[in-house]
């Protein structure tokens, strides 16, 4: 396997919400789900290849699962684990 498609791996998909949209405007900050095994050295060094930018700072957290009922039976959607990368000043990633 290449590291190209490693990166790929661990960078799952961008997450757009507003209080995204603002971290970006404030902090020059994105986040990603990315792979549940991944840390943060991991992380800066995917997003640093994939999107030719420089990262100064990368806070992970895991969202719990969600407990949701369908009919009379009741399951528990899985965990997800997600990624504010911070990156230089005067550096963007085009999601658009």
């Amino acid at each position: 396997m290449t590291q190209a498609s490693d990166n790929y791996q661990i960078l799952i998909k961008p997450i757009l919400t507003e209080k995204t949209t603002d971290e970006l405007e404030r902090l020059n900050a994105y986040r990603f789900e990315v792979a549940g095994g991944a840390n943060k050295v991991e992380i800066k060094g995917a997003v640093e290849s994939v999107f030719d930018v420089k990262v100064t700072k990368v806070n992970t957290m895991v969202r719990p699962g969600k407990l949701r009922r369908r009919g009379a039976n009741w399951y528990r959607t899985s965990s997800r684990k997600i990624a504010v990368v911070q990156l230089q000043d005067g550096d963007r990633i085009d999601l658009l």
